[in-house]
């Protein structure tokens, strides 16, 4: 019976979310993106479109933390209410990442989530890549854009991202070191990249079983 839980991070336009779904459908087990953040909303008590206006944008200014701290609530921690909301937000999402961690085997997209795992040993972290031309393709398709609008949007993604990961976590995003594999999607394309992942996997689950 498959075990592992797998956290995938990802350059915008890799296909990251496509090859998570597409293992999540192979093993049968739960798939989480997007629907993260609805269910960190449920739990936190944060206002679901507050939590995505945070999602994986890390933001220090005093202004936009004070006005949007008004939304939040469920949480009586001193030391959490003088937090701003952008961490408030992330340890919502921590939290909610180790719940669905303890529920069982999972795919998990972004949000630091192999951060969030680092200390459960049944887990496969991967970092998605791919080269440039391979990812401007795919989102000038999925988002109907031009060229330089599909490029400023890739550069603009990678960067909240990369500052999202390396504020919160202890490592930086998109390095080898950080993860157990990284893998350049525009090399295999989604079917080969996940079949590669498959045999990772289940080699990763059968030496743990020793």
């Amino acid at each position: 019976m498959m075990e592992t839980i797998i956290t995938i991070g990802r350059q915008f336009g890799s296909n990251g979310h496509e090859i998570g779904r597409e293992l999540a459908e192979h093993y049968g087990i739960a798939y989480y993106d997007k629907a993260l953040l609805t269910r960190a909303a449920k739990e936190s008590g944060f206002c679901e479109e507050m939590i995505k206006s945070n999602d994986e944008r890390p933001t220090n200014s005093f202004l936009y933390n004070l006005v949007m701290d008004t939304y939040s609530f469920g949480y009586n921690a001193s030391s959490f209410v003088d937090m701003p909301i952008s961490q408030k937000v992330f340890l919502a999402q921590f939290d909610t990442i180790k719940k669905i961690a303890n529920e069982g085997p999972c795919v998990i997209v972004g949000r630091c989530a192999d951060y969030a795992l680092a200390d459960y040993q049944n887990c496969v972290h991967v970092f998605i890549s791919a080269d440039e031309d391979f990812k401007l393709k795919n989102i000038m398709e999925s988002h109907q854009l031009t060229a330089a609008k599909a490029k400023d949007m890739m550069i603009k993604k990678d960067k909240q991202r990369q500052s999202y990961y390396n504020y919160y976590s202890s490592k930086k995003w998109g390095r080898a070191d950080s993860y157990d594999l990284t893998l350049n999607s525009a090399k295999l394309g989604v079917k080969g990249s996940v079949e590669l992942l498959i045999r990772y996997i289940e080699e990763f689950e059968k030496l743990r079983k020793q």
